[in-house]
C-alpha cells in the first residue's frame, strides 16, 4: 500500500500574523519551509492575493489556515478551494491547531481536518481568575 502525500499548510493572514505563527511552529517543531508557509495579505489586492495563494497550491493536499472566517484572506482561499478535493480552508488559526497539523499532516485530509478543528477549539481557554471572590471556569456556563 502506498503512503499518502503529507498535507502542506499555508497560513494566510493580515499583517505579520502569519509570519509570527509559522516562525513559532518552526521553532517548536523544527520543520522546514515545505511543511508550513506564511502568506500575508499586506499590500495585495483581492485578485493578487488569490493569485499568490493559487501559486502555492501545487503538489498534493493543502490546508489553508486563515485568521478570520471572513475578509480578504478567507474569501481568496474559499474561492480557490471551490471544486477542489485537495484544498481545505480552516478559519480561526491558532498555535495549538498548527502544532497539531505539523504532527499529524500525514493523515488523510478527511481525518486530519476534524482533528485540527477539535485541537484549535480546545486551545482557546480562560485561565481561572478570581472575580469577586469566585473562581471563573474556562467552561462556558459554569
Amino acid at each position: 500500500m502506498s503512503e499518502a502525500t503529507p498535507a502542506r499548510g499555508i497560513v494566510l493572514g493580515h499583517g505579520t500574523l502569519a509570519e509570527g505563527l509559522v516562525d513559532a511552529v518552526r521553532r517548536i517543531c523544527d520543520v522546514g519551509e515545505d511543511v508550513l508557509e506564511p502568506l500575508s495579505n499586506r499590500g495585495l489586492s483581492p485578485e493578487s492575493l488569490e493569485r499568490a495563494v493559487e501559486a502555492r497550491l501545487d503538489g498534493g493536499p493543502v490546508v489553508v489556515f486563515t485568521d478570520l472566517p471572513s475578509g480578504s484572506c478567507s474569501f481568496a482561499a474559499r474561492r480557490l478551494c471551490a471544486g477542489r478535493s485537495d484544498v481545505v480552508v480552516v478559519c480561526g488559526v491558532n498555535l495549538p491547531l498548527l502544532l497539531e497539523f505539523v504532527m499529524h499532516r500525514h493523515l488523510p485530509i478527511e481525518e486530519l481536518v476534524p482533528r485540527l478543528l477539535e485541537k484549535g477549539r480546545a486551545g482557546i481557554v480562560c485561565a481561572p481568575m478570581e472575580l469577586g471572590g469566585h473562581a471563573r471556569s474556562s467552561v462556558p456556563g459554569r
